[in-house]
């Protein structure tokens, strides 16, 4: 027992009675709080400028789960009805930025520029959906931003360096990860320039957060605040490279299929015109959208420059909209049910009643976002009164279902 209480922490120095763990070695021994710290000088070390190689396995572990093209799009599929083009060019662009970061770490002479870009879909075809798939399947920090709360540096609302900080808070601050994050900024169309005449009033949510996005989009060192924009002037700053980071854009562009209309002339006549065709052209305008089309909307040259990637997604049909109420993993009905069956109540809907949510979804052109409203505004009375009856078992009709929809405040909206 008296050897016992001799034995000390051969760095420390502290007792066996002044610490909880004691290591033995050959010829000496270790205390936690020493594991700890040597730990930490060595996690230190790794990261440091020593071993490239090293700190690209550590901090870049994410290229040993990275998938190829064909299994993103896979997996977007179980979760994203239609929209292939769109899906085709999100899944390239991902795998390409791993392969930058990975063609960064090997000191190649050819430098891969980054591609990033810009989504054009009208409301509820699945934009933010597309995000969030990709947000769920990826080992990177992923952010989605909103663009209508920003304003030109100096106004009251966001700076654009926001939008890192909200990449920082998901990867608990660790700048390194964060550099090689994918950001998405919704609701880009809604910083369009608002018209080409100067006024003395200053467009300060509009062409002046376009051109504070220039440089972040392109490649620079941003001081990003870690708890957010003015509300704490004392907070320090922290560096972030965003030369790494890609850019995914997304927003409706209501009213830049007229100007789609105008540039591709969709009245053509003649004999050989094929008026089928033409019909469906109209319908989707937006498979032509390009730059140019952009540039008339009101962004700036400047930022369409530097979101090289343009891709569309197509307005949602009767048999898309369908598909959505019931294929998905994470599907609305599966949903439903779940929340019954949660109650230990079994959901039956007929297929008339399915087809009578998606000819009000048309109807009301508020695309998939428009199905959980008329789901809710059917299935509400139920939710509320079934839980904590005997009733085992929901059967709805179509004779159900529009008396329920009728009886709803959503029925009085309406339609444009």
């Amino acid at each position: 027992m008296a050897k016992q209480s001799h034995l000390h922490c051969s760095f420390c120095g502290r007792g066996r009675d002044e610490v909880k763990i004691l290591i033995a070695g050959q010829e000496g021994h270790i205390c936690e709080d020493c594991v700890e710290h040597a730990q930490d000088i060595i996690s230190q070390e790794l990261h440091g400028s020593s071993a490239k190689q090293n700190q690209f396995s550590i901090s870049n572990n994410s290229k040993l789960t990275v998938r190829k093209p064909k299994e993103i799009k896979k997996f977007l599929d179980d979760y994203v009805i239609g929209q292939d083009d769109a899906k085709k060019v999100l899944a390239v662009a991902v795998y390409n930025h791993y392969k930058r970061i990975m063609q960064k770490q090997q000191q190649n002479d050819v430098e891969i520029e980054k591609s990033n870009i810009i989504m054009v879909g009208e409301t509820g075809t699945g934009k933010t959906l597309l995000a969030k798939s990709i947000a769920r399947m990826l080992n990177v920090p992923f952010a989605i931003v909103d663009a209508t709360v920003f304003t030109e540096a100096g106004y009251v609302g966001e700076d654009v360096e926001s939008m890192l900080t909200r990449l920082l808070q998901n990867c608990d601050y660790d700048v390194a990860a964060a550099e090689r994050g994918i950001v998405y900024v919704d609701e880009l169309d809604k910083i369009a320039r608002k018209n080409d005449n100067p006024s003395i009033t200053r467009d300060v949510s509009g062409e002046g957060v376009q051109q504070g996005l220039l440089k972040m989009l392109e490649g620079t060192e941003v001081l990003v605040p870690p708890q957010g924009g003015r509300k704490h002037p004392e907070q320090k700053m922290i560096k972030v490279d965003t030369k790494n980071i890609l850019f995914i854009c997304g927003g409706a562009f209501d009213g830049v299929d007229k100007i789609i209309a105008r540039r591709i002339n969709t009245n053509a006549i003649g004999f050989n015109v094929n008026k089928e065709e033409q019909e469906m052209q109209r319908k989707n305008l937006l498979q032509f959208v390009n730059a140019q089309d952009l540039k008339s909307f009101g962004l700036i040259p400047e930022l369409l420059g530097r979101l090289p990637v343009v891709t569309h997604l197509n307005p949602l049909d009767a048999e898309t909209l369908r598909n959505i109420l019931t294929e998905p993993k994470n599907s609305l009905i599966k949903q439903f049910t779940k929340l019954f069956e949660m109650e230990d109540i079994k959901l039956i809907i007929d297929e008339e009643a399915l087809n009578f949510m998606v000819n009000k979804a048309l109807e009301y052109k508020l695309g998939a976002r428009g199905l959980r409203s008329i789901c809710e505004s059917i299935l509400t009375d139920a939710m509320f009164e079934l839980p904590g009856t005997d009733q085992s078992e929901l059967h709805i009709t179509e004779e159900y279902a529009q008396n329920k929809f009728n009886k709803s405040k959503m029925n009085i909206l309406k339609v444009a």
